[in-house]
């Protein structure tokens, strides 16, 4: 029966002969089909997948060098380009569309001889905290199947969660990496903007998206993220700076500066329990001769707004381009006017959530109400990168929940977009100030779901945030 514990693991089983990656893809396509219900993927490559295994298997046998992720089973956002296989973004609009070219983080786990299991599920276009506004349906959470699994990544969570797949991938605009993992107990990182490319992502809003990892330990998340980090001629805003080797560098003890929030830790939002678990850890972990001190920040009821306003203005004129002319779907209309097949090909083709925001970043942008809404929210960005840069000056961390609550009932804030939207009160400050974040599964309510505690850091500190990380998830298992 094979078992995955972790790819250092699976690594060693591979060179001992104890497991076979033919074994390990096998295992996971039954995994698949058993759990089907769950719908978290919407496209399974199963031929190809096999036909790889065989493929590594061999290559081994022959004694030669192996890649880094050699038979490492990845599932990917269905808004992540590969090659040749099937990209959709979960919406009705992109029905039968092939990629023609393979995102240039899905090239690198390729050439480090990972193995691509399959498209999984996601809210449309990216838009959604649940996993609800997708064209193939809504993902269930494999620990309580009547909760949402969270969004807009949620098939990516519970393809980890559910064990039908080592890793994943997704992207977070606003928290749906993070939001998915905390909801499924998982962990999830949003890594600095421009640490990883975007070549090959489908923009929801371009200054704010980042492909982010899903994992069940740090070592492995850390492994995916040296692997897929680095510059990108095909990208003009990632980062030239290097990646270190953030696998083999995790074993740190330091003791660090940690700020929190009273704004955030006693929002009326934030459910009782989770309040108090974390502020249980911060007292531990000042008890472990970490600095734990509360920072001022008083921008915490801004941030939901600003963020709506400047990723909908970005999505309306990234979406604009799906028309029916070049891609997708293209409606059936009796007049044959361009303006007329336009619109009907994106009434059809976009579901109501998409609608909404393409609708209210249109708005924003309008003559009459850009000064008011656009260049206000804009500026309120910069405020909060300000603040932020003064806190890191002093601090290392920034402790925060990760959502206000647990995973909730499916169908419950769906009539409710205003609470919806609000409930990403945490997550959105990381991609308004392009800092990396990760959630971490540390705890678990007493309504029997998890939640985590997400930590953010300062521009490509991913190094430092990792080493942090696996202190806690050390600690957790003690």
């Amino acid at each position: 029966m094979f078992g995955f514990f972790s790819i250092q693991h699976y690594h060693t089983s591979l060179k001992e002969g104890k497991v076979t990656c033919l074994q390990a893809v096998e295992h996971y396509i039954s995994q698949i089909q058993a759990k089907q219900h769950l719908n978290a993927f919407v496209n399974v490559f199963a031929e190809e997948a096999i036909s790889t295994a065989k493929r590594l298997d061999d290559k081994r046998k022959q004694g030669a060098d192996i890649g880094k992720l050699h038979g490492v089973v990845i599932g990917l956002k269905d808004v992540i380009a590969y090659k040749d296989h099937p990209l959709t973004a979960s919406s009705g609009i992109l029905k039968g569309f092939t990629s023609l070219y393979s995102a240039t983080a899905v090239q690198k786990l390729l050439a480090e001889e990972a193995i691509i299991i399959g498209n999984s599920n996601c809210d449309e276009f990216a838009m959604g905290s649940t996993n609800e506004n997708s064209v193939y349906g809504k993902v269930l959470n494999a620990i309580d199947e009547t909760k949402i699994p969270g969004g807009s990544s949620g098939g990516s969570a519970v393809a980890v969660q559910a064990d039908l797949c080592m890793v994943s991938l997704g992207s977070d605009t606003g928290g749906s990496v993070r939001q998915p993992a905390d909801f499924c107990g998982i962990i999830g990182l949003k890594p600095t903007y421009g640490r990883i490319s975007r070549h090959g992502l489908i923009a929801y809003a371009s200054s704010f998206d980042q492909i982010g990892i899903f994992g069940k330990s740090i070592r492995d998340v850390a492994l995916i993220l040296e692997v897929v980090s680095g510059k990108d001629a095909y990208d003009s805003t990632v980062s030239q700076q290097p990646a270190p080797a953030y696998s083999s560098l995790l074993s740190d003890k330091g003791k660090y500066r940690v700020a929190y929030f009273d704004e955030a830790l006693n929002h009326p939002s934030l459910d009782p329990e989770i309040s108090r678990s974390i502020k249980g850890l911060l007292k531990r972990l000042e008890t472990r001769g970490h600095q734990v001190k509360v920072a001022s920040f008083d921008l915490i009821d801004h941030i939901v707004p600003a963020y709506y306003v400047l990723t909908t203005a970005e999505a309306s004129s990234n979406l604009s381009r799906y028309d029916g002319v070049k891609f997708g779907i293209r409606a059936n209309q009796p007049k044959p006017e361009l303006l007329e097949m336009y619109k009907a090909t994106r009434s059809e083709g976009f579901g109501k959530e998409v609608k909404r925001r393409i609708m209210l970043g249109t708005f924003v942008l309008s003559a009459g109400y850009y000064d008011a809404y656009f260049t206000r929210a804009q500026k309120v960005r910069k405020l909060l990168f300000d603040q932020i840069q003064l806190i890191f000056n002093d601090f290392d961390f920034i402790f925060l929940p990760t959502s206000p609550s647990t995973a909730f009932k499916i169908g419950e804030k769906m009539e409710d977009p205003i609470a919806m939207y609000l409930a990403d009160i945490y997550t959105v400050m990381a991609n308004l100030a392009g800092i990396p974040a990760i959630s971490l599964p540390l705890f678990k309510h007493t309504n029997g779901m998890p939640f985590g505690m997400q930590v953010l850091s300062s521009h490509f500190n991913e190094l430092a945030l990792l080493r942090l990380s696996n202190q806690l998830m050390q600690q957790l298992n003690d």
